[in-house]
């Protein structure tokens, strides 16, 4: 199992609309993240920042994140989501979500 821990900007004027696509997510999208192979995923806010959680269980990282960028319902709900988020300073124009390095873990 690998863990991730990423980090992204979130624009003040979409948060609530963010948070309401979050509280009722769409099915087919929900069932892809699992068909992937994505467990314990869960997204935090604080201070104008997206953190997320999640722990991928399978064999091919790539092989399952293209299976997913693939996905029709997954390309329209990134559609909905990707305008309320903003790169962090420092990061190229249209890169979100930045993996975080992980400083501790306990099990």
């Amino acid at each position: 199992m690998r863990r991730f821990g990423c980090v992204v900007k979130v624009r003040p004027e979409k948060l609530a609309y963010y948070k309401e696509l979050h509280a009722n997510p769409w099915p087919e999208v929900n069932a892809m993240i699992k068909e992937c192979n994505l467990r314990n995923f869960s997204i935090y806010y604080k201070n104008g920042l997206l953190f997320s959680y999640l722990e991928y269980t399978g064999d091919d990282y790539e092989a399952d994140q293209q299976k997913m960028a693939a996905h029709l319902k997954t390309q329209e709900w990134w559609q909905e989501t990707s305008p309320c988020q903003m790169p962090l300073e420092g990061e190229p124009e249209g890169t979100l979500w930045v993996e975080m390095e992980e400083i501790y873990h306990l099990d």
